[in-house]
């Protein structure tokens, strides 16, 4: 198993920071290096798999060409530029925030061996666990998760996960309940044509944390990975999720900023 932060960073640079990074765009528009992606919902989204050398200047100017491009488009309500901490790159924050960007916390981008996860988790008495399809469990997930990150109830969230199970069906929602009310989930999405499978959407009540449900949910996932052949896991943690995947070997490689 790969477990060299370095080994691991590169088969992320060099799998996962590509076409494979967005399946789900409905339109791709380059900039240089840059890859600017649109997403159904009316979502910008910039990445890239580096800044080929660029100074503060050429960058500076690419963000204004990134600016203009979506503002041109009346569809776009909101647009995300994905940083990551172990790119070279001069004066990027600094022309993002001058050109309207609000940094997000960093996170954690966390790599490790599905393996590490895949493990007996012991989960507390009369909670049990469930992969979830239908549209009307998937919409009270999300609900469930957005009152746990104290944002309104995002319609177009749970609608924007429901198409995606329908184009990819190997996607996987996972929930725990308890009691008849789903205390926490979580999303398995397979990378098409990599080593990788990406955890996404992790969020336990405040009320049922610390007893090991969050971490039996993911070795569920990591499981479902194995089964399907990725032999990798990526997320990008918050701080409250980030020591839980370290205590099942995933490695934190860098950072990212959205």
């Amino acid at each position: 198993m790969r477990t060299d932060p370095a080994a691991l960073l590169a088969a992320y640079d060099q799998q996962l920071r590509t076409d494979a990074e967005t399946p789900n765009a409905t339109g791709v528009v380059r900039i240089g290096p840059l890859r600017l992606v649109t997403f159904a919902g009316g979502r910008g989204f910039v990445t890239y798999a580096g800044l080929d050398g660029a100074d503060a200047a050429t960058i500076r100017d690419w963000v204004g060409q990134v600016v203009e491009h979506y503002r041109s488009r009346a569809e776009i309500t909101a647009v995300e530029w994905k940083t990551r901490g172990h790119d070279r790159a001069p004066g990027l924050h600094e022309a993002l925030v001058e050109h309207g960007f609000v940094p997000d916390e960093p996170e954690s981008i966390m790599i490790g061996p599905a393996a590490g996860l895949a493990v007996g988790v012991p989960l507390p008495e009369g909670v049990t666990l469930r992969r979830i399809t239908e549209g009307s469990d998937i919409r009270a997930m999300s609900a469930m998760a957005d009152e746990v990150f104290g944002e309104p109830v995002s319609e177009r969230r749970a609608t924007a996960i429901i198409e995606g199970m329908r184009r990819w069906p190997e996607w996987e929602v996972w929930v725990a309940e308890a009691g008849g009310q789903m205390i926490s989930c979580g999303r398995l999405e397979p990378v098409s044509g990599t080593d990788f499978a990406g955890i996404w959407g992790g969020a336990t009540r405040p009320e049922w944390r610390g007893r090991g449900i969050y971490r039996a949910l993911t070795a569920e996932q990591a499981r479902s990975a194995l089964r399907i052949g990725k032999t990798l896991i990526h997320s990008d943690s918050t701080e409250f999720s980030r020591p839980i995947l370290e205590r099942s070997g995933l490695i934190k490689v860098s950072t990212t900023t959205p």
